[in-house]
């Protein structure tokens, strides 16, 4: 299975770290999260890995190269200036990602979710990793019940990672749009499974959550 990561945010609400440097490549205790999130990756099995770009790309490109030094390959989906979003991203990269189920990550969080736990097949079209909401995220993005992912209360935060079938994908022109759209009409339709991780999970989307993650400083 392939994996991607998501990295091609311009990263508004880290400003102004985020004018000189791609969100991803921010530190936490000194390693930046998308060489953890690589070496996380790697470790779980998933070498092939895939990684969109726009904003500052060229920046991440310099400090990956073709990831041999992570003993990954890594191909890269450009986007031009501006992002496709998460849904037009992954759409755009299906080319790169082959018609299997492939992982998708969101390269600004920091997790210890053990990558190799999840599904190699799926019993629908999308398999979701939900975690407990966040203070800055009470009302959660969706529900799960008995292994399927519903729009339903009591809702859980949707994590960034997931697996997904390249169908999912197949009535979408190649343009910019969201996945969560996506991800609500299909689990609508009962297509969509999941799991919850009650351990380590942050959404590194601040500077304060940022400074928090390196012991405040």
């Amino acid at each position: 299975m392939k994996a991607m990561i998501l990295a091609a945010g311009r990263g508004e609400r880290m400003r102004p770290l985020t004018d000189v440097t791609p969100k991803p490549l921010l530190a936490v205790r000194g390693t930046p999260l998308l060489d953890r999130l690589i070496t996380q990756l790697v470790t779980a099995g998933f070498r092939d890995i895939v990684i969109n770009v726009a904003h500052l790309g060229h920046r991440i490109r310099e400090h990956l190269g073709s990831g041999a030094h992570f003993c990954a390959n890594i191909a890269y989906s450009e986007e031009g200036p501006a992002s496709l979003e998460t849904g037009g991203g992954i759409r755009r990269a299906l080319p790169l990602l082959g018609s299997g189920p492939f992982l998708v990550v969101n390269g600004d969080i920091y997790t210890d979710f053990p990558f190799e736990r999840l599904p190699k097949t799926l019993e629908g079209l999308a398999h979701l990793v939900l975690v407990d909401n966040p203070e800055h995220h009470p009302a959660g993005d969706f529900g799960l019940l008995e292994g399927r992912v519903v729009d339903a209360p009591p809702r859980l935060t949707f994590a960034g990672v997931g697996v997904y079938d390249a169908a999912l994908f197949s009535n979408r022109a190649d343009e910019r749009f969201p996945l969560a759209p996506l991800l609500r009409e299909t689990a609508s339709r009962g297509l969509v499974t999941g799991e919850r991780h009650c351990g380590l999970w942050s959404d590194v989307g601040t500077p304060e959550r940022l400074a928090a993650l390196n012991g405040g400083d």
